[in-house]
């Protein structure tokens, strides 16, 4: 069965993480790839599933300084895909 679902996220803050133009791009592909990967492997939730909006989800990723743009996309994602359960 093939479905879509949109994600819309306006904002992301991460705080004490300075990031280049270039940098936020590959971030942001990591994420949707990442986020796009656990739903087709994971599904969503069941409170998602006949569809809804969530207005905010405040999240913990275990972001470090050493991780490059893709790690830090991966790792939102999974802390993003992790809160959608809650």
């Amino acid at each position: 069965m093939k479905f879509n679902i949109n994600f819309q996220i306006d904002e992301i803050i991460l705080e004490g993480v300075s990031l280049s133009h270039s940098q936020r791009s590959r971030l942001q592909a990591a994420l949707e790839a990442e986020l796009s990967r656990l739903v087709s492997d994971n599904g969503l939730p069941p409170q998602l599933q006949q569809g809804g909006t969530i207005a905010k989800l405040l999240l913990t990723p275990k972001i470090t300084k050493e991780m490059n743009p893709t790690q830090m996309g991966q790792e939102i994602a999974r802390s993003i895909y992790v809160g959608l359960q809650q």
